[in-house]
């Protein structure tokens, strides 16, 4: 990674449909306008455009590095052509447990089952779910985790945890080495910031890989409710920095389960499925507790929730402490909801390429309501923080997929998805940075080679990225 010298000129940047220079010192910018050359260093962009560098609002960044390294699954269409593709990948040298990603059951015509996965090895075999919510193990697998008298072999919510976490435990020299590669590929696509909400104690681990090199990215991490008293212990408060690219995030708490799985805690039952409302994991006083505890110890609460029913408890939670904090996912909310993020003072921290690959499963499930489904835009107009993120490695951690899901609403040649819930390009920016261009804000920038506010939807996909600097660092790009 190159040091800039102590003072750059970025020649020649267009911003909007005018070109500027732009002065980098300390890394912060001190000047915008045409800048006489004197003794600095010089760039020229040649009229490429800048925007601010980008924030990924919510991932799960070891998963994500970790996908890398594991079987996807993602286009199969059974569990039947599931167990046929890890069947072929497994060899003699592979690892027990055999791990493969991706799986998305909502529509499938066959459920998960045991006696597939079985018949694909006698080997231990861990199939994760495409949105993280469940795992489908095979008998060996089951015997390994001590989940005998399983039937089925799937698994949901909170047990499915505790097995990602037991698959996940990987030496940290080789799991850093790939999260390290997993952060330049991160800023290789414009990205200086994320929001980790990795389901483990994350000031250790982000400490120890900034502390050894691991510098592409800021970070702020978040906490979940069996490290929120040792986070309390040690005073940590939200926005708290704790290095030069590390800062203190905020108390995650999942209440309900995910679309595909089924679990996403609704007012209505799932279609086809009479009694099924999905599952609230927290009780309503419970959830209350909570945030209480956290905002009284300055640490700011993100609930985790996706079904209606789901959300307006969040709401109701934050409403009766009197806190602010933000809702991550936001994915289906009923009408009355959507004025109170902004009259509570809770941002909406969405996933718009979820709305992409839940559109099929929303129909089905969710069938004449997926109006209310990732309701971007009236959220906006209602006034609401809106965030976006990807929630890698259920969607990819690329920003640039994310801004033309918000902003485009389709994909894959598809017609767009309740286009009338769609934001502009400028806001769906806003919603990704945390930084402005202007004098005296933080140099975290990206150049880009095309106008990301005219660029059609699947342009805006594939932005091709010429430089991002971070802090005036370069992190990537050919730039001295």
């Amino acid at each position: 990674m190159t040091q800039r010298s102590p003072a750059t000129v970025l020649r020649g940047a267009r911003i909007g449909d005018r070109l500027f220079d732009i002065r980098i010192e300390g890394g912060l910018i001190t000047e915008i306008g045409a800048i006489p050359a004197h003794d600095e260093e010089s760039v020229q962009l040649d009229g490429r455009w800048l925007v601010p560098g980008l924030w990924d609002n919510h991932v799960h960044f070891t998963q994500w590095a970790l996908q890398s390294q594991r079987l996807d699954v993602s286009a199969a269409r059974s569990a039947a052509e599931t167990a046929r593709l890890i069947a072929a990948a497994i060899g003699p040298d592979s690892p027990a447990p055999f791990v493969a990603v991706g799986f998305r059951d909502g529509l499938w015509p066959d459920a998960p089952n045991l006696e597939v996965l079985d018949a694909a090895s006698t080997d231990p075999i861990v199939v994760v779910s495409g949105d993280l919510h469940a795992v489908w193990l095979n008998s060996a697998a089951l015997r390994l985790y001590n989940e005998v008298g399983n039937t089925t072999g799937l698994i949901r919510e909170d047990a499915a945890f505790r097995i990602l976490g037991l698959i996940d435990s990987l030496p940290d020299n080789q799991l850093d080495r790939w999260v390290d590669a997993a952060a330049r590929a991160a800023a290789a696509r414009g990205v200086v910031g994320i929001v980790d909400y990795e389901m483990d104690w994350n000031l250790e681990s982000w400490s120890r890989r900034q502390g050894a090199g691991t510098d592409s990215l800021r970070v702020e991490f978040g906490v979940y409710t069996e490290h929120l008293d040792r986070a309390i212990e040690q005073g940590l408060r939200t926005g708290d920095r704790l290095g030069e690219l590390l800062t203190m995030g905020n108390f995650k708490i999942l209440i309900d389960g995910s679309l595909n799985t089924r679990t996403a805690y609704c007012w209505d039952e799932y279609a086809g499925a009479a009694g099924e409302f999905g599952v609230l994991t927290v009780s309503p006083d419970r959830l209350v507790e909570l945030l209480r505890k956290a905002s009284g110890a300055g640490i700011e609460p993100a609930v985790h929730a996706i079904g209606d029913r789901a959300n307006t408890i969040a709401l109701d939670a934050f409403e009766t402490v009197g806190c602010r904090g933000r809702i991550e996912h936001a994915q289906f909310l009923g009408t009355a909801d959507i004025p109170r993020f902004a009259a509570l003072g809770v941002a909406a921290s969405i996933q718009p390429d979820h709305a992409m690959d839940d559109r099929d499963v929303a129909e089905h499930y969710w069938a004449g309501r997926t109006d209310r489904a990732f309701p971007l835009r009236s959220l906006v107009d209602a006034g609401a923080t809106v965030l976006l993120g990807s929630d890698a490695p259920v969607s990819p951690l690329d920003p640039w997929v994310m801004l033309a899901a918000a902003v485009g609403r389709a994909r894959d040649g598809r017609a767009p998805w309740h286009p009338e819930q769609a934001i502009g390009a400028t806001e769906a920016i806003a919603a990704s940075t945390r930084s402005t261009i202007a004098v005296g804000q933080p140099a975290d920038l990206v150049v880009v080679e095309r106008d990301p506010l005219t660029s059609a939807t699947d342009d805006l996909r594939s932005m091709p990225i010429f430089a991002t600097l971070l802090g005036g660092r370069t992190t990537y790009g050919d730039m001295p």
